[in-house]
Parts: structure tokens; sequence; C-alpha cells
């Protein structure tokens, strides 16, 4: 028969994760865990490692935006290309930047924004954006708007795969 058994807290100066172990039935003992919670999370988060040659041949870096009452000539259907950038954005280079550096592993790249965020009741104006196509092999279909602070953040988040718009 095993037994499990919580050991008593570490200091607190100490960053291991409480240590598990299992009593077998010849009274040895196995640890379960003995990984500093630290180093445990990250790692569990963290991309592998990409490199361009390892990237599927029709590409997964594409995405359509289109802009609408923007102003100042912003307005228009943009097609960009990552790894390497290019298309008919104005600033490829930029938005593939911005989007790269949006990237979380195990995250929505173009999510939005949280259902329980407190957003502040501002009005950023009419412009919207659609943002379709293929990112890092998973499909993108979402929408940018600028109807309150939280909205205009996620916006300004993108700038400059999306317009700078503002003051």
């Amino acid at each position: 028969m095993s037994q499990v058994n919580r050991l008593g807290r570490l200091p607190r100066f100490t960053r291991f994760a409480p240590l598990l172990v299992a009593v077998g039935a010849v009274g040895t003992v196995v640890p379960l865990s003995a990984v500093p919670a630290a180093a445990a999370a990250p790692a569990a988060l963290a991309p592998p490692p990409a490199r361009d040659e390892d990237r599927p041949a029709g590409g997964d870096h594409h995405l359509t935006v289109i802009v609408r009452n923007a102003g100042g000539g912003a307005d228009g259907t943009y097609e960009v290309d990552c790894h390497p950038s290019g298309g008919s954005h104005p600033d490829a280079g930029g938005a593939c930047a911005v989007v790269d550096r949006n990237t979380r592993w195990g995250k929505d790249t173009f999510g939005p924004a949280p259902e329980d965020s407190v957003c502040t009741m501002q009005y950023g104006g009419p412009a919207t954006a659609h943002v379709t196509g293929t990112w890092a092999g998973r499909p993108v279909d979402t929408t940018f708007d600028r109807t309150n602070g939280c909205e205009i953040g996620r916006w300004d988040r993108f700038v400059p795969l999306l317009p700078r718009l503002g003051f």
C-alpha cells in the first residue's frame, strides 16, 4: 500500500513548491516534485523554438486587414505576409513585428478584451478594422473598434498593423 504525504511549508525565502512524496510498501520515499515552482511554470508556457525552415511552405503568417472610417487616407484593404515580411501594407515589417510582440504561447493573439475588464467610457471614433487570415498556423477572424477604453487599448497594441489614430 502506498501513502502520499505533503511535507510542511518551507521557509519563505525559498522558491520551492511544497514537496510531495510517496512512501512505498517497503518504506522507500520517492519524491514526486522537487522542482522550483518559478522554474516549472514558465517552461510550461514557453513555445518550442521555431526556425524559418520549420515553417509551412504555404505561409502561416498571412493577414488581410480591412480598415474603415479611420480617415486621413488610412482606410483600405492591406495584405501582410510575415517571415519574411511583405505585402501591400504600408509598413509590413512593422506590422509583423507588432503581431510577433503580441503573440504569447497558449494565448489568442487577436483575442478580445477579457469579459471581466473594467473599461473607461470613452469613445475613440468610428474606425473599425477586420483582420482575417492565418497566424502561427491558426485561423484569424477578428474585428477591432474604438468604442471604449479597452477597445482603444486593444487597437493601439496593434499599431502599426492598424493605423495610428487619436491625438
